[in-house]
């Protein structure tokens, strides 16, 4: 017996591929299993939540059952054996870290040893801070799943709907509107959270440098206690094209060690956003609970990573994509942070960022990094910058990515939300406002696997 759960599932495709909704038809299972636990949707799609088929497993490692294979189809109907609304929702929101054995939540690391090191960590040189870092992210290499070094489950579950959505209603092509603006390829955001007095003074520079590649970036800012944030400063940022967000209240290390004192510190992190004309937010070490943002009054977060294998907070939401979380839109930091690759890898080149964008931009993706402002000072680092910068400009003029603050990413993804496709007279073309903007592609099954074409424009 199923259950028409056609709309929540066809949001999810459309929230996605902006394609005719008139083209999907799912019912999942009302017989779900009274548990929850891993299993798979295809090769490449790891799954955590309840599901009606097969045994579920209680850890990531082993052999997983294959819920694709119990999918049926009666007539244009595809009949799902598990909800991927919430399972797509349990990877985002990390829910499946509660069962995860390397799951490491906010609360578990906001123990004694947390605040002892976040009090002595001012008296902490780096060189310090990297060995007790090392020492509690020494089995990074260990956790299964996430996959490292980038993570696109959700984007693999999605595809592989379109895919049953095609095949049940005998096509082999169907329109949506691209990812992004103008047909690009991809997109980048470069930011800098700026943690350390050093680094607020470092900022001007930053800036030049940025510039001298023309990419303009984001400045995240500590609004109190870290450093003196002066007027002049914040308005040469903005003036000069960059762009201004709040980056935690303090960074104590203390803003998620419960919801109480989480909703203490928001009112103020919300009073430093609209004094700064800030629309964006990141917590500091991306520690986060995206279930409490409704209380932050931003467009935008950029606290969730993709992969979070060297982060105090493991997890990550298994996207490379923007996703909306209520009223704000979540921008998944989908590229290791410098400092994690300086100073816990003890890698001074580009190739593991590198090869994160190649595996992002093989999904079209959203390439966000972090480069610290206080940890790029040295000259070694400061090449290996000017390395990726150099990397990052080459594929922009080559076509190959959008080059955007993060600002502009949000305001494109809620413009695309509201775009719709129409069919008039038997031609494709996109209504609403900023159509001028969007493109028209075709996701077409060759050899059984998606490819995406972009439509050409005349």
């Amino acid at each position: 017996m199923t259950v028409t759960n056609q709309t929540e599932v066809t949001r999810l495709l459309t929230d996605h591929f902006r394609c005719p909704d008139e083209l999907l038809d799912f019912s999942v299972s009302m017989n779900q299993s009274a548990g929850t636990g891993y299993f798979r949707f295809g090769p490449d799609a790891v799954c955590y939540g309840p599901c009606s088929s097969g045994a579920l497993a209680s850890s990531v490692t082993g052999n997983l059952h294959d819920a694709l294979q119990d999918v049926s189809i009666d007539n244009s109907e595809v009949q799902l054996p598990f909800d991927p609304v919430q399972i797509v929702n349990n990877l985002r929101h990390e829910r499946y870290q509660c069962r995860h054995p390397h799951g490491r939540s906010a609360n578990k690391t906001s123990g004694l040893v947390r605040k002892l090191y976040y009090l002595a960590r001012p008296f902490l040189t780096i060189a310090m801070r990297k060995h007790l870092q090392r020492l509690y992210l020494g089995d990074w290499e260990k956790i299964p799943f996430p996959h490292w070094p980038v993570d696109s489950t959700v984007e693999s579950i999605q595809e592989q709907l379109l895919v049953l959505s095609m095949k049940s209603h005998n096509i082999r092509s169907i329109p949506f509107i691209w990812f992004w603006p103008k047909g690009a390829l991809s997109c980048t955001a470069v930011t800098h959270d700026v943690e350390t007095t050093a680094g607020w003074n470092f900022c001007s520079q930053l800036m030049d440098i940025d510039d001298s590649f023309g990419i303009k970036s984001a400045f995240q800012v500590v609004p109190e206690e870290r450093y003196t944030v002066h007027q002049s400063g914040l308005d040469s940022i903005k003036a000069r094209g960059f762009e201004l967000n709040i980056h935690d209240l303090n960074h104590d290390g203390n803003l998620m060690t419960d919801r109480e004192e989480f909703m203490r510190r928001v009112s103020g992190i919300n009073h430093h956003g609209k004094k700064f004309g800030a629309l964006g937010f990141r917590a500091a070490v991306l520690y986060r609970n995206i279930d409490w943002y409704h209380a932050l009054d931003f467009d935008y977060d950029m606290s969730i990573p993709n992969v979070a294998h060297l982060d105090p907070q493991r997890g990550g939401c298994c996207t490379v994509f923007p996703f909306f979380n209520g009223k704000m839109i979540e921008l998944p930091v989908t590229m290791a942070q410098d400092y994690s690759i300086f100073h816990i890898l003890n890698d001074y080149s580009i190739d593991l960022w590198k090869q994160q964008i190649a595996l992002i931009r093989e999904k079209h993706g959203l390439m966000q990094m972090i480069v610290h402002p206080d940890y790029i000072l040295g000259t070694a680092e400061r090449r290996v910058y000017a390395d990726l910068l150099t990397y990052l400009a080459e594929l922009r003029d080559r076509g190959e990515t959008w080059i955007a603050l993060p600002a502009e990413v949000t305001a494109w993804w809620r413009l695309r939300n509201e775009l719709r496709l129409v069919n008039e007279g038997g031609k494709w073309s996109i209504q609403g406002n900023g159509r001028e903007d969007a493109r028209i592609a075709y996701a077409t099954l060759v050899d059984e696997k998606l490819t995406y074409v972009l439509d050409p424009v005349a």
